[in-house]
């Protein structure tokens, strides 16, 4: 017993000194730290928004603790770069002391503020860190990008039906039109509202971005009128609609922005070679109660959307060589009744995120239930599929909502004309009145579905399927092909 207790009290008499020896600082000058990487780079980060917030560590690869007699930002105070180091936000630190074989997290995050220039410009800084005499440094980069830029007017107020309201800004426009074109990117804060009487359009190559909720808005009377240009500029250079987040991590995350809203009422609404992605709704469509189409669309691309790429209520709309993909609810939603065209078209939904997806890619709906608990119903006057592939990774992607009727009135006309579907047992494919030349449960092979690519492969269920009269009145693919110059008579947006 006494022998053991004098070890136990040697121990905690050599405890402090071993603890000491373990702590005790390196002085040498050729003593340094490193880093995990010599340079932190930013994707374009528009002028007053700021970035994502990205880290590097610094290692002490060294037996003894040392101490970092200074960490700072380069351009001081003055830098548009803010750092933390281990949690806590400056400018400069002094005597950072890393414990031997130790490390510390530097955390960087950048907010561009404005310039005279229209084109991406670099903004360089570095964090400067000098130890044991020796200074060295981890360089900052960011490419910052000027905008046009759109704010509510908090003397401007939208008020909804359920009392929530929302203030906006109204998009100015010069003797009932004005043009949005590409010299400089259009960053939308809250609701942009077109007006009545205005028609906002958007040239070839124009970059739109909307901030986290923000909402594009067409107003009783107004029009939009979306060209990418056409084929003669090529698919390339097409109007996008995106979040304002720029960085990588940002590139397909849904939900980042609202919606585009063409409200009932709007006119001579037009969406031609765009490509509208990660919002939560990509292009709404509300009734007009007339036989105008509320909106044209045509070789567009809506992706990416944890509601519903294309929603029509009661609306009118025509579309063509059009792909409609990768949604958390719905690809395309036609509710309340309502007339919708499409040709040559692809509503794909392979969604796979969280959580997972349990409505069909295609719903088409006739009824609704007011807020009085009382039901109403629209007719569906037309809902014509040609030359259309709806498709995905449930076990049915159709579905049709019409189990309703009201006043013994239950008008629900739709037409699958030389299509290519996804069907479970509830859907009866041999019905003449609702089907005529469908190719069932055969997949059409999209290449890779897993990063938004709908074109078909050989050996697709879709190649020289489709109707001749539908193919002629649509000649020109998403890709700018030309259909019928190599005889075949593909279905879906693009041309094998």
């Amino acid at each position: 017993m006494q022998k053991t207790a004098r070890l136990v009290v040697l121990f905690f008499l050599l405890a402090p000194v071993l603890s000491c020896r373990k702590d005790t600082l390196t002085l040498d000058t050729s003593d340094k730290i490193a880093f995990s990487t010599n340079s932190v780079l930013f994707d374009t980060v528009f002028t007053t928004i700021g970035s994502t917030t990205k880290y590097f560590m610094i290692y002490n690869n060294h037996a003894n603790a040392i101490k970092i007699s200074s960490i700072r930002l380069g351009a001081g105070s003055s830098s548009q770069y803010r750092i933390n180091v281990d949690g806590v936000p400056a400018t400069s630190f002094s005597d950072i002391t890393i414990k031997g074989k130790d490390s510390l997290f530097v955390f960087v995050a950048v907010t561009v503020n404005p310039n005279l220039l229209n084109n991406p410009f670099v903004l360089k800084d570095s964090v400067v860190f000098t130890t044991n005499g020796n200074v060295q440094s981890v360089l900052l980069e960011a490419w910052g990008q000027n905008a046009y830029y759109y704010y509510p007017n908090p003397n401007y107020v939208l008020t909804f039906s359920d009392g929530t309201f929302v203030n906006y800004s109204i998009i100015s426009c010069n003797a009932g039109n004005t043009t949005w074109s590409n010299d400089k990117p259009h960053v939308i804060y809250g609701y942009a509202v077109v007006d009545s009487g205005c028609t906002l359009t958007i040239g070839p190559g124009t970059g739109v971005y909307l901030h986290n909720g923000a909402v594009l808005m067409v107003y009783k009377g107004g029009s939009l009128v979306i060209n990418g240009g056409g084929c003669s500029s090529g698919p390339t250079n097409p109007v996008t609609f995106q979040g304002d987040r720029l960085e990588a991590d940002y590139k397909d995350i849904p939900g980042q922005w609202g919606q585009i809203w063409l409200t009932g009422g709007s006119v001579n609404n037009s969406i031609s070679y765009a490509v509208i992605k990660n919002a939560i709704i990509g292009v709404e469509a509300d009734t007009i109660g007339n036989a105008n189409p509320t909106l044209v669309i045509s070789h567009t691309i809506i992706k990416n959307m944890t509601g519903a790429a294309i929603y029509g209520q009661g609306a009118t709309i025509n579309g063509d060589n059009c792909v409609f993909a990768n949604c958390q609810q719905y690809c395309g939603l036609f509710s309340i009744g309502g007339t919708y065209n499409f040709n040559q078209c692809t509503f794909a939904d392979y969604w796979n995120g969280t959580p997972q997806r349990t409505t069909p890619a295609l719903l088409i709906n006739n009824w609704y239930t007011a807020a009085n608990g009382t039901s109403y119903q629209r007719s569906i006057v037309s809902a014509y599929f040609g030359n259309c592939i709806i498709y995905g990774n449930l076990s049915g992607e159709i579905g049709l909502d019409s189990s309703l009727t009201i006043n013994n009135f239950n008008k629900f006309n739709y037409m699958f004309d030389h299509c290519v579907l996804l069907a479970d047992g509830t859907y009866n494919s041999l019905n003449p009145n609702h089907n005529d030349s469908i190719i069932e449960n055969l997949d059409p092979l999209f290449k890779n579905p897993t990063i938004n690519d709908y074109t078909i492969a050989a050996g697709s269920s879709a190649i020289n399927k489709g109707s001749i009269p539908v193919e002629t009145l649509f000649p020109v693919d998403l890709n700018c092909r030309n259909r019928i110059s190599d005889g075949k008579r593909d279905i879906g947006a693009y041309e094998h």
